[in-house]
């Protein structure tokens, strides 16, 4: 179940999930078609461990997805980042997940590095905190004076979760 705000004055926010358009094509292509764009067909063999960054969940075991990389900071300048990503092929029947005012199902069991970045994409702060606790975190860091959105990791693995812009 998805965490939603406790108070109604707090920071508002929202969460987008990838669009599924530019993944839709990668999945009629062959394993060595893939191979030669650095991206592997995968299937779930667990319930957990496997987000999908369209959706915003993760796959359950069996379901096929894509690993892939992913430019999910197209900034210019330092913070420019790019990292692995997973994509669910049944994603491709929807919509990219807009979660406002709530968190992700799976971020309460997941260490959550948040990134703030002000408008040209400059690191303004950032946190550890356990997925439980985001919340407050997210909101505190989207109030600092300049900060134009968020970039959330999973940071264990290290890999990219989503974006959080006010809401």
């Amino acid at each position: 179940m998805a965490s939603r705000l406790p108070e109604r004055d707090a920071m508002s926010f929202v969460i987008r999930g990838l669009s599924p358009e530019p993944f839709r094509p990668l999945f009629a292509l062959g394993d060595a078609e893939l191979a030669t764009r650095n991206i592997r067909r995968v299937v779930a063999d667990a319930d957990r461990g496997f987000p999908c960054r369209v959706t915003l969940q993760d796959a359950r075991q069996g379901e096929t997805l894509l690993l892939l990389p992913h430019l999910h900071h197209d900034a210019a300048g330092p913070y420019r980042a790019s990292g692995p990503i997973y994509v669910r092929e049944m994603a491709m029947n929807g919509r990219a997940a807009e979660l406002i005012d709530e968190l992700p199902p799976s971020f309460p069991r997941r260490l959550l590095s948040l990134r703030a970045y002000d408008a040209e994409g400059l690191m303004r702060d950032a946190d550890v905190v356990e997925g439980v606790d985001a919340m407050p975190h997210l909101q505190r860091l989207l109030g600092l004076p300049g900060v134009a959105y968020l970039h959330v990791h999973n940071a264990r693995p290290g890999c990219y979760a989503c974006r959080v812009d006010p809401g």
